[in-house]
């Protein structure tokens, strides 16, 4: 690192004159910074975890109307079926799959 070409981004804060003076004099130049963490709670450390939590759980009820919804066009689908079909005979076991409709 060269240590002769005054700081650019990272410290701007120094004075050249000073910065000038310290490097023909041989000194030193100590940045003092100031960084203290916030007190208190890292508040979206903890909000993320429980977002993407949520968006899971969320999801997967999502999931499961839509199959109880899949599941339940498929039951129509079927009682219409059977009730347009008839009885189904197989070996001299009649079958009726749905009722009639009561009049």
């Amino acid at each position: 690192m060269d240590h002769r070409t005054p700081p650019g981004n990272i410290a701007p804060h120094i004075p050249t004159a000073d910065w000038q003076r310290a490097q023909a004099t041989g000194q030193p130049v100590v940045i003092v910074v100031n960084d203290t963490p916030p007190a208190g709670v890292p508040w979206r450390r903890l909000l993320i975890p429980f977002a993407i939590a949520g968006a899971v759980v969320a999801s997967g009820w999502g999931l499961v109307a839509c199959l109880c919804l899949l599941l339940d066009a498929a039951a129509h689908t079927a009682t219409v079926i059977a009730g347009a079909a008839g009885p189904i005979g197989i070996g001299g076991i009649t079958l009726k799959l749905a009722r009639g409709k009561a009049a």
